[in-house]
């Protein structure tokens, strides 16, 4: 699986480029066939970012991104 930097994935914000991604747990989600991403915002949420922390106050589970396609992963800052 390729690995995307912070940066690169923040491209895929629905606005700078039409893919729109996210990322949870190290892993990358394309999420743009959602018409809960429409445009790269989900209620209060932006794509191109790292949810991981967000998922918390989420009405719902992980087991969401188990609909979207895994695209890559996440680099690691070390």
């Amino acid at each position: 699986m390729k690995t995307y930097t912070k940066q690169q994935l923040a491209l895929r914000n629905g606005q700078d480029r039409p893919e729109i991604w996210v990322a949870y747990q190290g892993i990358i989600y394309d999420v743009s066939q959602s018409r809960l991403w429409k445009n790269g915002k989900h209620y209060e949420h932006w794509a191109g970012q790292d949810l991981s922390e967000e998922l918390q106050d989420a009405p719902h589970t992980a087991n969401v991104f188990l609909k979207f396609d895994q695209v890559g992963k996440l680099e690691e800052k070390i």
